[in-house]
């Protein structure tokens, strides 16, 4: 069974984030970039399946400019046998990035899609479910526990009201919750062994697929800041304030 594993390249979750001076978006000028976290827990799950003897093969694709054959890598050094860059300059949107993947599929032809939930970088949550969509393929969003059997996986999701397990047939797109693994550090020898599997690129116009942008950022502003907190003497000290001041009571 080959499991394919799409991978994102985000600013790196311990730097803090800059707004441009111009509103147009976020400061990626000598910015430390690395793997979406969700999407090292998916590569993770994937590798365990292929160390369980479920999996064949994992496949890990990334959608973006020529420096994500740099994450691609990463992603081998933890366990992934190959890489494939859809290479492209343009805002890649989640509905294109689906589009893309869903062409990638078409070729590669995988029992298994394992997606980070999200990105941290736009928070969308819309690119497994767009995949899923497209291929028409059942899906299980939030995975906090897989296992794969046959023809068959169950996915332990959470839910509101605690833990929902569902039974899909394969093939089958899955999302990763946070919950799901703790990813393994990429060891030296396994970095060094990552720069000699094979990556192959593409261009979004070799998969026949459009990714100009359906939407149109108008401005990115930074959040306003919040003001200080108030110590109150007792409770109806709270209230008289929730009443009187903040008008919420």
């Amino acid at each position: 069974m080959k499991i394919l594993v799409p991978i994102k390249r985000v600013v790196d979750y311990n730097v803090k984030i800059r707004v441009k001076a111009d509103q147009s978006g976020v400061e990626l000028a000598n910015v430390k970039m690395a793997m979406n976290p969700f999407d090292e827990i998916a590569v993770e799950e994937a590798v365990r399946l292929k160390e369980a003897g479920t999996a064949t093969e994992v496949v890990a694709v990334s959608a973006g400019v020529a420096q994500c054959q740099e994450t691609l890598r990463t992603a081998m050094a933890i366990g992934a046998d190959r890489g494939i860059l859809v290479e492209s300059d343009a805002d890649l949107q989640p509905l294109a990035v689906a589009k893309l993947l869903k062409a990638i599929v078409a070729k590669e032809q995988p029992k298994l899609v394992i997606l980070g939930k999200q990105a941290i970088d736009d928070d969308a949550n819309q690119t497994g479910q767009m995949l899923a969509a497209l291929l028409g393929w059942p899906q299980a969003t939030f995975a906090s526990k897989v296992e794969v059997s046959g023809d068959g996986v169950r996915v332990t999701r959470e839910i509101d009201g605690g833990l929902e397990t569902l039974a899909l047939p394969l093939p089958a797109v899955i999302t990763t919750d946070l919950r799901l693994n703790e990813p393994r550090y990429a060891t030296l020898p396994n970095i060094m062994k990552a720069k000699k599997k094979p990556l192959d690129t593409v261009k979004p116009a070799d998969l026949g697929v459009d990714v100009a942008p359906r939407l149109t950022t108008l401005k990115v502003v930074e959040p306003a800041a919040r003001s200080a907190g108030v110590t109150v003497a007792d409770v109806a000290q709270l209230i008289d304030k929730l009443k009187n001041e903040a008008k919420v009571l």
